[in-house]
């Protein structure tokens, strides 16, 4: 099968997998895939996975493939602060949780970082759509569990202050109930400890 037919069967894919090749051309050889990248037809993400290379790159576009390139993990930490403007500060690279490996991935398309959580705490998001494709998105509530979760230096009010949280927008969008509940999965006194106080910081602010 050439090229044409190839990304004609897979023009809707934000990336794809020498899997999804072979789903459509059993015979596909692995070699082929490097002859695309020379000619500029596709671009590598990581080991075994690819976008091509006149993809429109978006940020929706760029969650859809944070999650396909490491599985399982979804987008949370400051890229979700920021999407929820919880934070002011514009993000550079997608931050999401995974069960597997810390890991950071510096690709063609963009910056991809990766911290590591219990099999326990995988929980709190929610599956969005863009184009006929899923993302995992960490709800409100449990990225900032997440955060404050994998920064346990950030305690004290000159902490959240430095951070320069958006106090408004989290006293209107969390949901305390929520936030608590997840909280109890955590198991955790110092976090919760810490929650507590950033509540407290966020109410006064």
């Amino acid at each position: 099968m050439q090229y044409l037919d190839i990304k004609n069967k897979l023009k809707s894919f934000p990336v794809f997998s020498i899997k999804d090749i072979k789903k459509i051309d059993a015979s596909f050889h692995n070699q082929r895939l490097s002859e695309w990248q020379k000619k500029n037809y596709i671009k590598k993400v990581r080991q075994g996975f690819y976008v091509f290379s006149d993809i429109q790159i978006n940020e929706q576009t760029l969650f859809i493939i944070a999650n396909r390139i490491y599985n399982p993990s979804y987008i949370s930490l400051e890229m979700s602060l920021s999407i929820y403007g919880f934070i002011p500060e514009a993000v550079y690279g997608i931050t999401s949780i995974t069960t597997r490996n810390t890991k950071v991935f510096k690709t063609q398309v963009g910056n991809f970082a990766y911290r590591h959580i219990k099999l326990d705490l995988m929980f709190g998001y929610e599956l969005r759509e863009y184009n006929g494709h899923y993302y995992k998105m960490a709800k409100k509530e449990k990225a900032i569990l997440d955060y404050f979760y994998l920064n346990t230096k950030i305690k004290s009010e000159e902490d959240f202050r430095e951070l320069r949280f958006n106090a408004i927008e989290i006293r209107e969008k969390i949901d305390t109930v929520k936030l608590n509940k997840y909280l109890k999965v955590f198991k955790n006194k110092a976090l919760a400890e810490r929650i507590n106080n950033f509540l407290i910081y966020i109410k006064n602010a």
